[in-house]
């Protein structure tokens, strides 16, 4: 039975269109034999490049409707806007090297390259090195699951196997951290046993006033909730703080004074801002009320030297 020749495929087609234009020009045919596959490469690169613009074009009005939606709920943009930020820059991530992935086998399919055993090479390979990659999977899910749970963000300030900081970068594979000191932590998802998010939902900053003995608790206490009140009127802490002052009264009561202890919430990462206006707000009324703060500083007393006893 007679086979037909198989159709021309669209590539084909370009094939022929393009080199007839190159003859139309008169280009040599050994000049068009370089032409041809340089001309498709330059046009496969150029068309890759706009899309891969376009994608994040794209990637980035949808985060900022995101973020638009989100700062409708004022008590919860702050977490959303981290949230946003940590999930869009993770799809910016898997879009590069998808994108780099296809374009790279769309150019060697270009240059002649077979690429369909190729890929069953890669995968007995990949059976192969899956064996010595297994804590590289185990890391990519790890973080798969960090992300999908929303245990960290990006701007939070944590603390990974005991060293606190705040995540500056979050990877597919890893979270990086900054500390105090400027030092950078990188810890891979897998690696990471314990973890603590000082910046979830809320911030509080937790107070212990020393006051001597001879002041009036309940007026110690209406001070705080007077300096509290007036920082809510703040313009510019009072967004800060999320909740009335929770006073948990009398904690410690000794021969110099008692403690009076309590809490304020704030915006996560907040809270040293609230206390800092805090303190300086009770400074003023401490004074202005005459309230006295005990020290616990040790008072050493002078006494005269014993003077001999005569006989």
């Amino acid at each position: 039975m007679a086979t037909t020749a198989p159709a021309p495929t669209n590539a084909t087609r370009e094939v022929t269109e393009l080199g007839r234009i190159l003859r139309q020009l008169d280009v040599p045919e050994f000049w068009q034999a370089w032409l041809e596959p340089a001309i498709r490469l330059l046009l496969i690169l150029v068309v890759g490049w706009t899309l891969l613009r376009l994608l994040k074009l794209l990637i980035s009005r949808f985060e900022k409707r995101l973020i638009a939606a989100a700062d409708h709920n004022i008590e919860t943009q702050f977490d959303a806007r981290k949230r946003i930020g940590t999930l869009v820059g993770l799809l910016r991530q898997v879009v590069n090297i998808v994108m780099f992935v296809i374009l790279g086998l769309i150019v060697l399919t270009q240059l002649g390259v077979q690429i369909g055993p190729l890929i069953a090479g890669a995968g007995i390979v990949g059976v192969a090195v899956g064996f010595g990659a297994q804590y590289l999977v185990r890391d990519i899910i790890t973080g798969f699951f960090i992300v999908l749970e929303n245990q960290i963000r990006v701007g939070d300030v944590v603390t990974i196997n005991g060293t606190g900081g705040l995540v500056e970068a979050l990877t597919i594979r890893t979270v990086v951290l900054r500390d105090g000191n400027g030092v950078v932590h990188v810890f891979t998802h897998g690696n990471i046993s314990t973890l603590s998010n000082a910046t979830r939902d809320w911030s509080a900053y937790i107070f212990n006033f020393a006051i001597q003995l001879k002041e009036d608790p309940e007026e110690v206490m209406q001070a705080i909730r007077d300096a509290v009140a007036e920082l809510r009127q703040d313009q510019v802490i009072g967004p800060k703080i999320i909740a009335d002052v929770e006073l948990w009264g009398v904690d410690k009561l000794d021969g110099g004074g008692f403690t009076i202890q309590g809490r304020i919430k704030s915006r996560p990462g907040q809270q040293a801002d609230v206390a800092r206006a805090l303190l300086r707000k009770l400074r003023v009324l401490f004074g202005e009320r005459s309230i006295e703060m005990s020290s616990s500083t040790p008072t050493i007393q002078l006494l005269p030297a014993p003077q001999p006893v005569k006989p």
